[in-house]
């Protein structure tokens, strides 16, 4: 009995992290693509924007999420006297790339998200759209 709860905690964690991952990309136009990753960077739940043309194959977005959650890593050593992250974000010529901590009690998990490069009004689409959904799905990461 306990293996049917088990497998009902996996399909309700998969549908959370399906419509939480649908939500953040529906909440901007902008947004290409969004994964969520452990706290050794193996995405657990990735979403396109429709019909959208990917920049990266999926082996290398899974590459760049373990290599940028490491980086992540060798920074936390300074968070005492900086304080602690709100998001990074880097900009490269075709894409931006943005990384924010969700934290939970017990495991750290990373939402990873690309925006278009055109788009100037990250900061907004972060702090007042993205975050405030984080926030309010905290508990059940």
């Amino acid at each position: 009995m306990s293996g049917n709860n088990s497998d009902n905690e996996k399909i309700d964690t998969t549908k959370f992290l399906y419509a939480f991952t649908q939500s953040v990309l529906n909440s901007d136009r902008s947004i290409r693509w969004v994964g969520i990753t452990d706290q050794n960077g193996i995405i657990i739940n990735e979403r396109d924007r429709e019909g959208l043309k990917p920049f990266l194959t999926i082996e290398e977005n899974h590459e760049f999420a373990i290599n940028t959650i490491n980086r992540h890593k060798t920074r936390l050593k300074f968070e005492p006297k900086m304080g602690e992250l709100t998001y990074t974000f880097r900009r490269y010529t075709r894409m931006n790339r943005c990384l924010i901590p969700i934290n939970n009690k017990n495991k750290n998990y990373y939402l990873i998200l690309t925006i278009d490069f055109d788009q100037y009004d990250f900061d907004k689409i972060i702090t007042e759209k993205i975050i405030p959904l984080i926030k309010q799905e905290k508990e059940k990461f």
